[in-house]
């Protein structure tokens, strides 16, 4: 068996430490010690400890020594660090008082944050669907909802002319949409969502009127034609008859609506039978043009469809005409586009002159999508006069601008000098630009030599053989046509070899070509000749 350790002996300052009194009994007065009087004054902190008596004092005992000793209470520890001396048990009577020690005082608190505020109320509720037994409402987030977030939706309903409302949903729901189940068939209900956050519940979201709780036997449903789904356009004065169908059971409540605001029945008619609904102007007019709306409802589903109408008609003329500038043959325009475009946009302009003598227009510019022209091929010596037409998608406008000023071009002295050019020079020397080849000829055969040459004046062409002229030789026939020199031998013989040269001279020069013509003689082999013989 191993030994026990044996106790460790505790020093003077040790035992002096363990008698310290606890923090706790700070304020309470301190038992008395031995030989002590009863007026013996209380340790007040272990900050500063009271003095020792006279003569005699505690050894203070070191920090390592006073955090390791086993029961020393938390207050000694400090006291030992800082050095104080700690009274003795027995010491003398007449101990000194000791000083009261410094009090700090506590940090405060930090303010608290300030209560969450509730959300406000759900936007847009409505019905998504209803049938005999259940009701699906829909609604949008709340515009504000805070810092605290949102945890989620309520879902209350309660039975036409009462207050009782019922809460559909136990436990909160974070979606947009959500379906009351188990209802009576028949009844007419009122709806409300209720957001909720740390900071409570918000104000309510209602449905805009009572549901009644029944199948639907076919919704309302606006099949409005491809063509009234862009700008539907009209002229002035024609006749607006828009037939659209729609869908829905029981017959749909149908109403029509102009910009936000309620039709004039003076000017537009409104039919409507149980498959569709006519809107017919007799003759429609500018005032006519707008977004109309057309709402179709069944009970609470509602349906809305959109018709943009557009009445046009010719533009008015241009603002203003000016001529701003003439020169030489041509004049330059300037214009402004009209006040009244017709109700749609425009498309061009067009331009005409007219000379003052005649007075009779031409056009001389057409779908000009400038709001600048120059006129030009003007008549020296003669005055003119323009105008200027606007058009859009209807036409062209029934006025025009006309110009206050006059063009007038005036006659000015032309000195017309043509220019000078220089004959161009086509003389050439004569040049070959195919020459002679070597041949070789059979005697009896006849054959040609040929070559090509160019020049200018046209050169003559003299044949040469062996540099002797051949001159009008009758074995020779020479021609030379376009360019082209040709030396035909007629049934040449072996003494008609030699060196061929053809000459072409002109005033510029002359060129010399020449090749090589061999004649063979056949030689037959002995069983021929004599065969021949």
């Amino acid at each position: 068996m191993p030994s026990k350790p044996a106790p460790l002996k505790k020093s003077p300052a040790k035992k002096a430490v363990e008698k310290a009194p606890e923090p706790e009994a700070a304020a309470v007065e301190a038992p008395p010690a031995e030989d002590a009087p009863a007026e013996a004054a209380p340790v007040e902190a272990p900050a500063e400890a009271a003095p020792a008596a006279e003569g005699e004092a505690t050894p203070a005992a070191p920090a390592e020594d006073t955090a390791a000793a086993e029961g020393s209470s938390p207050a000694a520890a400090p006291a030992a660090e800082d050095g104080a001396t700690t009274p003795a048990a027995d010491a003398p009577v007449d101990a000194a008082p000791a000083e009261a020690a410094v009090v700090e005082e506590p940090p405060k608190a930090p303010m608290p944050p300030p209560p969450a505020a509730p959300t406000s109320a759900p936007l847009d509720v409505s019905v998504e669907d209803v049938n005999e037994s259940s009701l699906t409402i829909k609604w949008k987030t709340p515009e504000t909802i805070g810092d605290s977030g949102l945890t989620g939706y309520t879902i209350e309903y309660c039975k036409d002319g009462t207050t009782d409302w019922v809460v559909a949903n136990e436990e909160l729901t974070t979606a947009n949409h959500y379906c009351i189940k188990n209802l009576t068939a028949d009844d007419l209900l009122l709806v409300r969502v209720v957001a909720v956050n740390p900071g409570g519940r918000s104000e309510p979201g209602t449905l805009a009127e009572p549901v009644p709780i029944r199948e639907i036997a076919d919704r309302p449903k606006i099949r409005l034609p491809r063509n009234l789904r862009s700008c539907y356009v009209k002229q002035v004065g024609e006749q607006v008859n828009l037939v659209i169908p729609f869908l829905g059971k029981p017959k749909p409540v149908v109403s029509w609506l102009k910009d936000g605001q309620p039709l004039d029945t003076k000017t537009v008619n409104i039919r409507n039978s149980d498959k569709d609904s006519i809107m017919f102007i007799r003759s429609a007019q500018r005032e006519d043009s707008g977004v109309y709306e057309m709402a179709l409802k069944v009970e609470s589903f509602e349906d809305k469809a959109t018709v943009t109408l557009q009445i046009v008609e010719r533009p008015g003329p241009p603002s203003s005409l000016k001529l701003v500038d003439t020169w030489g043959f041509n004049a330059a325009l300037e214009w402004t586009p009209p006040k009244d475009n017709g109700n749609t946009d425009i498309t061009g302009y067009t331009v005409q002159k007219a000379d003052r003598k005649t007075g009779d227009w031409f056009t001389v510019l057409e779908h000009c999508h400038r709001l600048t022209a120059t006129i030009s091929d003007l008549i020296m010596g003669n005055s003119y006069i323009f105008r200027v037409f606007a058009e859009n998608r209807v036409g062209k406008s029934e006025q025009s601008a006309l110009t206050k000023e006059v063009a007038t071009i005036q006659k000015t002295g032309i000195n017309y000098k043509p220019p000078e050019y220089q004959d161009p020079d086509y003389n050439e020397a004569p040049k070959f630009t195919t020459p002679l080849i070597d041949r070789a000829a059979t005697v009896g055969y006849t054959t040609k030599l040929l070559c090509s040459v160019r020049g200018c004046p046209k050169p003559k062409i003299e044949w040469l053989k062996n540099q002797m002229v051949i001159g009008n030789d009758p074995k020779f026939r020479q021609l030379s046509n376009q360019g082209i020199c040709s030396l035909e031998i007629r049934k040449p013989c072996t003494f008609d070899g030699g060196v061929y040269t053809c000459r072409a001279k002109n005033v510029q020069g002359e060129a010399i070509v020449s090749c090589k013509l061999e004649v063979k003689q056949v030689i037959l082999p002995e069983t021929d000749k004599e065969k021949g013989k």
